[in-house]
C-alpha cells in the first residue's frame, strides 16, 4: 500500500499488514514523513523549520485534547485520539517532532550514546506505535523492538552518509572516528574511511540480529511483516559489505533481492526461537 511516493527500503504498511490495521499504519507514517520533510526537504531557512515543527507540537496539543488545529501533519495522528482503546498518546509523536527538530540544528554527534539518545526518538517510537496498533503491550517486546528500530535507523544513516554529507551532517560519532585514528576531511569518500565504516555496520547488524526475540510475541501477518523488516536492514548492510564499505555508493534494495530477503526473513524467524531478550540497546 503506497503511502506517498517516497522511496522506501522497508516495508510500509505491505499487503502483509491486515487491512484493517493499515489506515492507523498509514496514519503514522505520513506523520513520521510529513515532519521529518519539514526538517529536511525543500529551501526553508532552519528558523522556518523549526517554526514548523513547533506548529506540529501545538497541533498535537490541540489533537489530544480535543481542540481544533489547523496543522495538516498533527491532524494524521486524530485517528490514534479517536481510537483511544489503542492507548497512544502524543508522548510518540512529539518525540518524533523533537528528534526531526534536532536535524535542523545538530550536524554532529560526539559519541554512540549521542547517537542512540537520538534514534530513541527518531525511531523507537515507531515501532512503539506499530505494537500499539497490533495490541503488543509486553516490556520485553518494547525492548526488542527498540533494538529493532535503532538498528534500521544507523543502517539507514550508513545507507546515506553520502547524501548526508551533502547536508552537512555526520551520524558517525566523533568518538568513532578518534578510535579508528581517522578524520572526518573528505568522508566517507576516503577509503581510509571504510574500515570505520565497517565497525558501524558491524555494530548495526549486532543490534539489529539482537531483536528478533520480538518475532516471538508476533503473530500472523504483522509476524512475517517484521520478519521481512529485519531481513531488509540486513540485506542493505550486505550490500554495504559487498561494496568494501565504500558508502559513497549508495545501495538501495531490487526485485531481484526478492529471494535473499526471503532467506534473511526465515532466518529472522529461526533466530527468534533462541534469541536473547535485549536488556538494553548497545
Amino acid at each position: 500500500m503506497a503511502v506517498d511516493n517516497h522511496y522506501e527500503n522497508f516495508p510500509v504498511a505491505s499487503w502483509l499488514i491486515p487491512r484493517a490495521k493499515r489506515p492507523a499504519v498509514a496514519a503514522l507514517y505520513r506523520f513520521a514523513r510529513g515532519a521529518d520533510d519539514l526538517a529536511d526537504e525543500g529551501d526553508a531557512s532552519p528558523a522556518d523549520r523549526k517554526s514548523h515543527l513547533d506548529d506540529i507540537l501545538s497541533g498535537l496539543d490541540s489533537i489530544f485534547s480535543q481542540k481544533p488545529t489547523n496543522n495538516k501533519i498533527a491532524t494524521y495522528t486524530k485517528y490514534f485520539k479517536d481510537k483511544e482503546d489503542l492507548g497512544v498518546s502524543s508522548t510518540p509523536f512529539k518525540a518524533l517532532v523533537s528528534a526531526f527538530r534536532q536535524d535542523v540544528e545538530k550536524t554532529r554527534y560526539q559519541d554512540r550514546d549521542e547517537l542512540l539518545d537520538y534514534a530513541d526518538r527518531s525511531a523507537n517510537p515507531v515501532g512503539r506505535v506499530m505494537l500499539a496498533i497490533f495490541g503488543v503491550k509486553s516490556a520485553t517486546a518494547h525492548r526488542a523492538s527498540d533494538a529493532i528500530c535503532t538498528a534500521l535507523q544507523l543502517i539507514n544513516f550508513w545507507q546515506d552518509a553520502s547524501v548526508d554529507i551533502e547536508k552537512g551532517r555526520i551520524y558517525v560519532p566523533q568518538s568513532e572516528f578518534a578510535k579508528h585514528c581517522v578524520d572526518a576531511i573528505d568522508f566517507p569518500s576516503h577509503p581510509k574511511h571504510r574500515e570505520l565504516m565497517r565497525a558501524q555496520c558491524e555494530h548495526a547488524r549486532t543490534m539489529l540480529w539482537s531483536g528478533c526475540s520480538l518475532l516471538r510475541e508476533l503473530n500472523g501477518r504483522f509476524r512475517i511483516e517484521i520478519a521481512f523488516t529485519i531481513a531488509g536492514g540486513a540485506r542493505i548492510l550486505e550490500k554495504i559489505e559487498a561494496n568494501d564499505y565504500d558508502v559513497t555508493k549508495r545501495p538501495t534494495l531490487r526485485w531481484y533481492d526478492s529471494a535473499r530477503l526471503t532467506w534473511l526473513a526465515f532466518r529472522a524467524l529461526r533466530m527468534s526461537k533462541t534469541a536473547a531478550i535485549p536488556a538494553k540497546l548497545i
